[in-house]
């Protein structure tokens, strides 16, 4: 299932109040870097309350050919790019993710007419497929997260804004504001069309966002042999902000949270987590597999990839 493409990814935070900075958003084509911002003053660590999601509701519905859960037949009724459900205790984190369309091309009346590279659309749109800057929580368009498991991406890449004001991925900048944070969040439910899953988070990474990196995590969904598999793990925790000791090993199902790093450069931070294994209990650390007994531990907080 390996695709060559290079891709743009989502990276902004909203200035919401005068006088907290200044910002410069350019963005890049499918065969350059990584959307680019400059933001100033973002902190790096605010309380959460209570997510401000709301949804529209309209009708575009095309019924699937296979069952659905009566969650995303409600969703799908609104907008048939939704590929599931994101939620992660303690954040804003609660949110429908959508499956980017890919390259739209010019006159298609569902995107409104204009042409779109792949992973853009819903950067700057909401679920009523309306300009919004803040956009939605999307997933990259080369994902196979169906009904069918064997089918599915070996590494699910889901983009978000870092928002100022939290939403969308702006309370994941908790994670490395505090690195304590993640023993109150260190699972992850993603929900398909079809079933809900449980992840646990085993890093936490600072890595570059430009096509002439190291390592282009984005570009890297599916992760089909154990040199590969291997290869990107290494990586991520090369670049964590500190150490976990949850066991992860090739086979394993991953997911990806890929949003802005709030300072200077073209950064990102990303979030890693491996689909729970038979016996293992989401909210339960204690039944969680281990390649060690200690507890997470801080490394070198400035780190640069």
């Amino acid at each position: 299932m390996k695709k060559a493409v290079k891709i743009v990814s989502a990276c902004a935070a909203l200035l919401l109040a005068a006088g907290l900075g200044a910002m410069v958003y350019s963005q890049k084509s499918v065969e350059d870097s990584v959307p680019t911002v400059s933001v100033i003053d973002i902190p790096q660590t605010a309380a959460v309350t209570e997510a401000p999601t709301t949804i529209p509701v309209y009708d575009d519905y095309t019924p699937s050919e296979m069952g659905v859960t009566e969650k995303a037949k409600m969703l799908l009724k609104q907008n048939k790019d939704i590929a599931g459900w994101i939620k992660i205790d303690n954040t804003y984190v609660d949110y429908p993710v959508f499956k980017d369309p890919g390259e739209i091309p010019e006159g298609v009346p569902y995107y409104g007419g204009q042409a779109y590279v792949a992973n853009d659309f819903y950067l700057h749109h909401n679920m009523k497929r309306d300009y919004e800057f803040a956009g939605e929580l999307f997933m990259d368009y080369r994902d196979n997260f169906g009904g069918v498991e064997s089918a599915q991406s070996e590494n699910i890449v889901i983009y978000g804004h870092n928002m100022l004001n939290l939403t969308m991925f702006g309370s994941l900048r908790n994670y490395y504001g505090d690195y304590k944070f993640i023993d109150k969040a260190q699972f992850i439910e993603l929900s398909s069309n079809y079933k809900d899953y449980d992840y646990v988070i085993f890093a936490c990474s600072v890595t570059g966002g430009s096509w002439y990196e190291d390592f282009t995590y984005w570009n890297m969904e599916e992760l089909d042999d154990k040199k590969t598999f291997d290869y990107y793990v290494e990586n991520v925790r090369q670049k964590q902000l500190f150490e976990t000791d949850v066991d992860v090993e090739y086979g394993d199902k991953l997911l990806t949270l890929s949003t802005c790093y709030s300072d200077i450069g073209n950064r990102r931070f990303i979030i890693v987590a491996r689909r729970l294994r038979d016996g293992e209990t989401a909210g339960d650390m204690s039944t969680i597999q281990r390649t060690k007994d200690d507890k997470p531990k801080e490394t070198d907080k400035d780190t640069d990839s």
